[in-house]
């Protein structure tokens, strides 16, 4: 959990600038506000353009106030299915880079329409026909991660979390006590659910230290693992490739062992 949420790992703007070519940031959800917790735009990943999303948390204080912490209101989430359109539009294949404790849970995001708005993206990326990919790139708990991780093929970083809630808020749902989080956390089994189909190895000695390391497995940019894998680039039918996804969801949690990529 706590090589998960180190200051010091890359975010999904580490990412962008070391992965892909050419990216242009999409700002606005045409309807109310910036929301600049969640971040989208188009570039080009090995000669193609692809649709990139991704939870950014902050660097330092400030930023990270302005970015309220990778924790998304309803806002980023319009913001997000305006760039998903965008694809399917298009046809460019969708990369989501996830890494954040949830959305964000205060009044406000409720009364903007917090809940309606994540269901409302998972349900776009349930009818999109193009090829999805998430990288759990850090944390991935609750509404905030599945919002955007609605995919074809999972990728998670060896250190990364993927949980239905961060141990935090089991703690104070459980015990009313936040101060039992690392019992929540052993329970809760973040890394355990068989939902990711390739688990990327991280370079050891501190790599959650060392931006310029993590981003890359051998020679090849991680997020390239899960655009390059065949059944993503072939051009399928349209409902044989909504069956397919229908088929990996209705697995989750069922699936054989990951496959360890280094």
């Amino acid at each position: 959990m706590q090589l998960a949420r180190h200051e010091e790992r890359p975010y999904a703007l580490d990412y962008a600038d070391r992965i892909f070519e050419e990216f242009v940031e999409i700002h606005g959800d045409r309807a109310r506000a910036d929301d600049q917790a969640l971040v989208a735009g188009l570039a080009r990943f090995d000669g193609r353009t692809v649709v990139v999303l991704g939870q950014q948390k902050g660097r330092d204080i400030a930023e990270r106030t302005r970015r309220n912490f990778g924790m998304a209101y309803p806002e980023g989430y319009r913001k997000a299915m305006r760039a998903m359109t965008l694809a399917g539009r298009h046809g460019f294949p969708l990369l989501t880079l996830v890494d954040t404790p949830g959305a964000y849970p205060g009044v406000a995001a409720e009364q903007h329409g917090q809940g309606g708005a994540i269901a409302r993206s998972q349900a776009l990326m349930a009818r999109l026909t193009i090829p999805l990919v998430a990288c759990i790139i850090g944390e991935g708990n609750s509404g905030g991660a599945i919002a955007i991780g609605l995919v074809d093929r999972v990728l998670m970083q060896e250190n990364a979390i993927y949980s239905v809630i961060s141990p935090e808020g089991c703690a104070a749902i459980l015990w009313r006590d936040g101060a039992e989080k690392v019992k929540a956390a052993v329970a809760l089994q973040p890394r355990d659910h068989g939902v990711e189909h390739r688990l990327v190895a991280e370079l050891r000695r501190m790599s959650h230290r060392r931006l310029q390391l993590v981003v890359v497995v051998g020679d090849r940019p991680s997020g390239a693992l899960a655009v390059r894998d065949q059944r993503l680039t072939h051009v399928e039918p349209v409902h044989t490739h909504l069956r397919n996804r229908d088929r990996s969801l209705a697995d989750t949690g069922h699936a054989p062992p990951t496959t360890r990529c280094r």
